[in-house]
């Protein structure tokens, strides 16, 4: 494509003027490869962005999107329905923690956060408990670009630019410690930084504030797990003063650190998790919110005419979506791949951590199918990470993702031994040139 041709497209998160000097094009895409613009085979270390956890070029998915368009386009669900959002909720709460049997709706992930914010306010209003009203997120946290995740959110640049933002947030410090440098898997130490919590309830009082939101593993902040116990330690401190806790699980949900949810393999289990990326395995828009029974009983009171929850959006349930995500269940349960994380952790861990070695190198996380590897700053915030990145593209025929100084690995569920040595080897050539 010429330089005048990709003028038109304001890119997301990118550096426009500098990706148009040099793009990076991929065209189509099959099993664990991209296939670039120039012709060469690109694997995929980040499924995507973090969505397409079974691969690239699923034909059940296509093809259960083909034929739905077919039947059925589009179908409201406001005052009206069709039957696969009712289908594929029943069949998603079987895999969500005990107790989260209702299912919410959505076209994103951002819109899942504004979701679950907006239940934890009403649920409060339905309960009489109209003065809890303060939301609290995390710093590093990332939950998305609607205007009350980036209010939760923790991350300086996606704030700084858009005024005031929502009134009433507060954060709690980010919970990786000097002492985790390296660690394998969830960290030993921090712990005691979930009692911060109770140092901001004695603040604004547990009866002003409503939900907690935090990623069980943080993401787009730079991919750190949760100290052994931290996630625990938060819920039995929510629980204790009526605040609604809020797993943000858009990135890890549906495979990514080991069976379906974080919640359920950390074993903690929050009131509302939010969902999006993999549920449809990146092939059409949508998003999901669980909520707990008593979340959703809280509002089935009064007179049956009246609606309960004021919200909602026009593609809320989508029938496409809805057919590609029904499809996606399939794949996940008949490959076992919530399962596969677990099953190829060791040796992701031990080959990532082979990249120790070098001095430029100043972290290395995992837990999952997850990994991080940070480098120590050069001359410029975030050089070395763009240049890894860019090697790894162009030079190593290898896809992953820089945000600063970290690069953040995330392969499809579906990727073997092999695959992941070829991956790490990659980027140690990459580490190489720094």
């Amino acid at each position: 494509m010429s330089s005048t041709s990709l003028d038109a497209f304001w890119m997301p998160f990118t550096a426009n003027r500098q990706f148009k000097a040099e793009p990076r094009l991929l065209v189509s895409a099959e099993g664990m490869y991209y296939k670039s613009d120039d012709g060469r085979s690109i694997l995929d270390g980040t499924a995507g962005l973090w969505c397409t956890n079974a691969g690239h070029g699923r034909k059940q998915i296509s093809e259960a999107v083909a034929k739905q368009i077919h039947e059925l386009d589009y179908a409201p669900t406001f005052q009206m329905g069709h039957p696969l959002p009712f289908e594929l909720a029943q069949r998603l709460v079987k895999h969500s923690p005990e107790g989260m049997n209702h299912v919410f709706f959505t076209n994103s992930g951002s819109e899942s956060v504004d979701t679950a914010l907006k239940i934890a306010l009403a649920y409060h209003k339905a309960k009489g408990n109209g003065s809890k009203t303060r939301l609290i997120g995390r710093e590093k946290g990332y939950h998305g670009t609607n205007f009350g995740g980036i209010s939760v959110g923790g991350l300086g640049n996606n704030r700084r630019f858009f005024g005031s933002l929502l009134t009433g947030v507060d954060h709690l410090q980010h919970a990786w410690t000097p002492e985790n440098i390296f660690s394998k898997g969830l960290p030993d130490h921090g712990v005691e930084l979930a009692e911060e919590l109770n140092t901001m309830i004695q603040l604004h009082g547990a009866e002003n504030i409503a939900a907690v939101i935090v990623e069980p593993v943080v993401g787009s902040g730079g991919v750190y797990m949760p100290p052994q116990g931290y996630l625990k330690r938060l819920r039995e401190i929510t629980a204790q003063n009526d605040i609604l806790l809020i797993f943000d699980e858009v990135i890890t949900g549906y495979g990514r650190v080991g069976e379906a949810f974080a919640a359920n393999r950390m074993g903690v289990t929050p009131d509302i998790i939010t969902t999006a990326k993999g549920l449809t395995n990146g092939a059409i828009p949508m998003g999901a919110v669980f909520v707990q029974d008593f979340i959703h009983d809280a509002f089935m009171h009064g007179p049956e005419e009246v609606i309960e929850l004021f919200h909602g959006y026009t593609y809320s349930g989508h029938p496409v979506a809805a057919a590609a995500a029904l499809a996606t269940l399939d794949i996940y349960e008949q490959e076992n791949l919530f399962n596969k994380a677990i099953e190829l952790e060791q040796h992701w861990q031990e080959a990532l951590h082979s990249l120790r070695e070098y001095d430029v190198v100043k972290d290395i996380r995992n837990y999952g199918l997850v990994g991080a590897v940070e480098f120590h700053q050069g001359d410029k915030l975030g050089e070395r990470g763009y240049k890894a990145f860019n090697h790894c593209f162009w030079k190593e025929n290898t896809l992953v993702r820089c945000t600063g100084d970290v690069i953040a690995m995330s392969p499809p569920l579906i990727i073997s031994e092999n695959q992941i040595d070829e991956l790490v080897a990659s980027l140690g050539n990459a580490i190489k040139t720094l």
